[in-house]
């Protein structure tokens, strides 16, 4: 635990992009910065970085990408699918070198280094991960989220999983689809969503300084709140266990989950004033007259 995590419990939330068509004109509205990372941070203190999934930044991007926000912003970044996917953990240190030291260019600003395993990596295969976890630098904070249904057991097993992540600080990063797949639609946005988004169980536990949310609603936002609910109370208690949570919101398309977000936002500063302070997102007018 760093010194910062022992004095300092803080709230960070975010989306997981930083750009999308329909959130242009609010993000103009919120700031008049022409880069859309910059008019993001504006708002959000955190975003969930996919895009390392795919391939590593250039250097450029990344120092420039650090010049748009301001220190107290992080980002959260993907280990690359090369690392997580294809080699499973093996054989790979030289991608891992690569990415870490793509990312010590953003060292103060980022949030969590998240490992996001596939579905084939099962239980049995956590000696593999307990070796991989030895070779992870102690300059950053991580966070892993399992999507093999042997993480999710409540077995021996999974305690010795948890019990893996908490020895060396990890954060178990929870991703809660439940309202996906509750309230089915058969809209096309929607059945894509559940065709690539995991249907598990959410086993709630903080394993490090830094629990991560991952939450998506049906397309009609507001009619997954009641699985958010919990989520309110449980980051107030890790707020006040001295825990730094991060909380990203989804929706199928994510055309509304920064409306998602500040509901969330509202909800949380009831209970625990200030916890989480989000500009106004402001809403585009769709009433005015088209000039043709």
């Amino acid at each position: 635990m760093t010194t910062s995590d022992q004095t300092e419990a803080r709230c960070f939330a975010g989306l997981p992009q930083w750009q999308h068509p329909a959130w242009e004109d609010s993000l103009h509205c919120i700031s008049n910065h022409a880069h859309p990372l910059a008019r993001y941070a504006s708002y959000f203190n955190s975003v969930e970085g996919n895009t390392t999934f795919y391939g590593l930044p250039g250097h450029k991007s990344l120092k420039h990408w650090d010049q748009m926000v301001t220190e107290s912003f992080r980002f959260c970044f993907k280990f690359p699918q090369t690392i997580s996917h294809q080699a499973e953990l093996r054989h790979c240190d030289k991608e891992l070198a690569s990415f870490i030291e793509a990312m010590t260019l953003l060292q103060g600003k980022i949030g969590l280094l998240c490992l996001q395993l596939p579905a084939s990596f099962s239980i049995r295969q956590l000696d593999i991960l307990a070796a991989f976890l030895k070779k992870l630098p102690a300059d950053f904070h991580y966070g892993i989220e399992v999507r093999n249904p042997d993480f999710f057991h409540k077995d021996d097993a999974e305690r010795s999983f948890n019990r893996l992540l908490i020895d060396h600080q990890i954060n178990r990063i929870s991703f809660d689809t439940r309202a996906l797949f509750a309230l089915p639609q058969q809209d096309p946005v929607s059945l894509d969503a559940q065709a690539k988004k995991p249907q598990l169980p959410v086993h709630v536990i903080a394993t490090g300084q830094r629990p991560m949310l991952r939450f998506i609603t049906p397309l009609e936002w507001e009619a997954g709140l009641p699985w958010l609910q919990p989520w309110i109370k449980k980051t107030a208690v890790w707020l006040d266990e001295g825990r730094s949570p991060f909380l990203f919101f989804h929706t199928p398309d994510n055309n509304q989950s920064p409306q998602l977000a500040e509901y969330f936002a509202r909800e949380l500063n009831k209970i625990r004033p200030g916890s989480l302070s989000l500009p106004e997102w402001p809403q585009p007018n769709l009433n005015q007259e088209s000039l043709f």
